[in-house]
């Protein structure tokens, strides 16, 4: 098994694919291949858990440089695909019986505080 199939799972990929949105189009044609979601999601996870920056990552290792991964990071960010896989992940593990909600937490950064509420 290799780096990139370690780092997202096939079962987690299938996920993925679901809340991710189609890539863009390019109406003019041509430039470079666009690397595949599971090579950039594999080097977002790795910076995620290395605790490496973008301009540290071994691109040797996953294929897209640190600027790629970024730049799809932050598009997939505004698309909210990390709150969407995080749901369905809780899902899925909720209908296998595999979620022990004793340990869930509420993070503060999570919850909006408003101003003078109740």
């Amino acid at each position: 098994m290799g780096i990139l199939e370690r780092l997202v799972p096939d079962e987690l990929l299938e996920l993925f694919q679901r809340v991710v949105p189609a890539a863009p189009t390019r109406p003019q044609g041509g430039g470079r291949r666009r690397h595949g979601d599971r090579e950039v999601l594999a080097t977002i996870v790795y910076v995620a858990t290395s605790g490496c920056t973008w301009q540290q990552l071994p691109s040797a290792s996953f294929g897209p440089s640190g600027t790629t991964a970024h730049r799809r990071f932050t598009e997939w960010s505004k698309a909210r695909v990390w709150a969407k896989l995080h749901r369905l992940v809780l899902n899925e593990l909720g209908a296998r019986g595999e979620l022990d909600r004793s340990r869930c937490a509420i993070d503060s950064v999570n919850m909006r505080a408003l101003k003078r509420g109740t």
